[in-house]
């Protein structure tokens, strides 16, 4: 729902965001209340002592002063359960119930601050009356200061702007008005995110590289957050339900519902040479991040065999490889790889905005030369991700008859981030090197436009793995979710605190997912749902489809794709929700980029992404595959190892 409106601006904070921090503080409070009660009722004939009657004035109030304050979180606590979240009329007492908890702060400190001044001042009485007053003291503070820390957590600098306005847009304004509105709210959201970002990332130099991506990223945000009137909570709520309406979907569609794009018979017979070669490349792929990866596949033994390359000085061996910042990268992709010194032409680790680190090795079994661009590791790195701004790209794809010796063949590989740059990379370089291929692992799917797209699928291959995030991961892909979560959380009729227990609850645990509606698949998403507009923002343009609106403006963020062909390997069995070592097998299977065009939601969109699971995934269908060599192939665009 929207934000909260107190002291007149918005706080980034609803009113159903208060069940479960109010019942962690009711239990604190009860459990501080029932012990200071006891320490009165059983200490208080020994506060005959020289400022006993200060300390039992002092327990008295304290123990009413709690009782008071339980008595308001709890009703702060009944009020919130109430309602929906696109039904807040059931809250509407709720900031009434606000002001008085945050006025109750006041005897709190003080009466805190006067039980720290008679402390400091040494009453003579009984020791445990006087450690009990220190430990409420202490836990006032504590309680304190916590809500301080929540208070600055929730604030929201744009507040003060929006908090004048109706949720549903100030229809009151003409257009002319209106518009200006919006723009100066844009602006200042932009400014808002650029402040963040710059804090966020204040170690990172400020160059005009960087000035950039700190503007672009800003604007990014602030475009696709600023029509929608939505909370952290109600974003968690509506994950948690798509997932369970996904989920929903898919277990009651039956086999002939699914659409199987076939590759043809020519990609079929080398999908499994394909495969191999993934598998063999992903290694380049994963060396490519250094050490700390590594380390991270290798936790017991990983620092025992790169130590001494971090210690020792290398300088001959250095000297035969050009590159910079090596350390103890150097061992860890020896380690990674298997190749020798010799083998590698050039390695680098500098790392900047729109710059990322990469090697350079010669491959002599596969008899290729491979460049290998590291993927997202660093602050740098995530700038260079979120800088969504596309161009042209000046190529010559008219190539007929190419020919050449007969050599090494270059071959670019690159994870995440990497496999990115490595496809982008491969397109500039296909008319002077035309036997250039590119293993893209895990790629982007906001990318490359329609046309490059097919043209890359002679030359590029990107193998996805489950329901990993990044290849879904566009602009458009972001705005469909945005306004499915919208869909799903105004169709909802339960409490917030219900939807996130629920959801907590199927991601741990597993089960049935809920019975919940399913006219987000077919229904128009053009128009919002009367319970929708309560979640826009001003008069937001988000479903007018106007050249207005800024993310459907084709020249400022065209619809872009995943490079090449796709290859998919999905889980098939069960290894458990939180299985970081996958213990079922994979199908293996071409996929049409279609088939990535929404983001899909679960426990593995982001650990599917990690270069380490992707590996063992990998290791794991091509070891069934092999098993599996002499097995008749069923029929389909699909090859099932299980």
């Amino acid at each position: 729902m929207p934000g909260m409106v107190l002291f007149g601006r918005r706080w980034a904070i609803a009113s159903d965001d208060l069940v479960f921090p109010g019942v962690f503080e009711l239990f604190v409070r009860v459990l501080w209340w029932i012990g200071i009660l006891t320490l009165y009722l059983v200490h208080r004939g020994k506060l005959d002592c020289p400022g006993g009657v200060l300390l039992s004035s002092y327990l008295i109030v304290l123990i009413i002063l709690l009782a008071v304050i339980i008595g308001t979180v709890s009703a702060i606590v009944c009020v919130s359960m109430k309602g929906t979240i696109c039904n807040p009329g059931p809250r509407k007492s709720m900031s009434k119930l606000l002001y008085v908890r945050l006025a109750l702060f006041l005897p709190e400190v003080v009466w805190a601050s006067l039980g720290a001044a008679w402390i400091e001042d040494g009453v003579q009485c009984d020791r445990t009356v006087g450690n009990g007053i220190i430990a409420t003291v202490a836990v006032s503070w504590i309680i304190v200061a916590s809500t301080a820390v929540i208070i600055v957590i929730v604030f929201d600098p744009l507040g003060g702007k929006m908090a004048p306005y109706p949720p549903a847009g100030p229809h009151h304004l003409d257009s002319h008005e209106s518009s200006q509105l919006l723009n100066g709210l844009k602006t200042a959201a932009t400014s808002v995110w650029e402040t963040r970002i710059k804090f966020l990332c204040c170690c990172i130099g400020k160059d005009d590289r960087t000035r950039v991506a700190f503007s672009s990223t800003a604007e990014l945000f602030s475009t696709y957050f600023s029509d929608t009137d939505l909370v952290p909570s109600d974003i968690a709520a509506g994950l948690a339900l798509l997932h369970q309406q996904q989920d929903n979907i898919r277990n009651n569609q039956e086999p002939d519902e699914v659409v199987s794009h076939s590759p043809g018979s020519s990609q079929e017979a080398d999908l499994d040479a394909e495969l191999e070669n993934c598998h063999h490349y992903m290694q380049f792929a994963a060396a490519a991040y250094g050490w700390p990866l590594y380390i991270y596949r290798n936790p017991f033994t990983g620092l025992c065999r790169i130590g001494g390359d971090c210690c020792r000085s290398r300088t001959t061996d250095y000297d035969l490889v050009g590159g910079d910042q090596l350390t103890c990268h150097f061992g860890s992709i020896l380690q990674t790889t298997g190749l020798q010194y010799r083998d590698f032409i050039h390695v680098s680790f500098h790392d900047k905005v729109y710059e990322l680190p990469f090697l350079v090795a010669l491959d002599h079994r596969k008899e290729s030369v491979v460049v290998a661009v590291r993927g997202t590791m660093s602050l740098q790195d995530i700038l260079t991700d979120l800088s969504a701004e596309s161009e042209p790209l000046d190529l010559e794809c008219e190539v007929q008859d190419c020919w050449a010796h007969k050599e090494y063949r270059l071959v670019i590989v690159g994870h995440s981030l990497g496999a990115g740059a490595a496809a982008l990379l491969t397109i500039m370089l296909r008319n002077p090197y035309p036997q250039v291929r590119c293993y893209a692992f895990s790629p982007p799917r906001g990318l490359l436009s329609k046309s490059l797209c097919e043209y890359s699928k002679t030359f590029i291959v990107s193998l996805v793995l489950g329901k990993d995030v990044i290849p879904r991961l566009s602009l458009t892909n972001l705005e469909d979710l945005k306004r499915r979560i919208l869909r799903v959380i105004a169709h909802c009729n339960k409490p917030k605190y219900k939807i996130l227990l629920r959801g907590c609850w199927y991601e741990l645990f597993g089960g049935h997912p809920e019975d919940l509606p399913t006219e987000l698949d077919g229904g128009d998403l053009t128009q919002p749902l009367l319970g929708e507009r309560s979640l826009l923002a001003h008069g937001s343009p988000t479903y007018s489809f106007s050249s207005d609106s800024p993310l459907e403006s084709p020249s400022k963020y065209p619809p872009l794709y995943p490079p090449g062909r796709i290859i998919h390997l999905e889980e098939v069995g069960t290894s458990g929700r939180f299985s970081c070592y996958p213990a079922a097998r994979y199908s293996v299977k071409w996929s049409h980029e279609s088939e990535f065009s929404k983001i899909l939601i679960g426990p593995k969109m982001l650990t599917d992404h990690m270069p380490d699971i992707l590996m063992r995934a990998l290791d794991s269908a091509v070891s069934d595959r092999a098993a599996c060599v002499s097995c008749p192939t069923q029929g389909g665009s699909s090859v099932d190892v299980a």
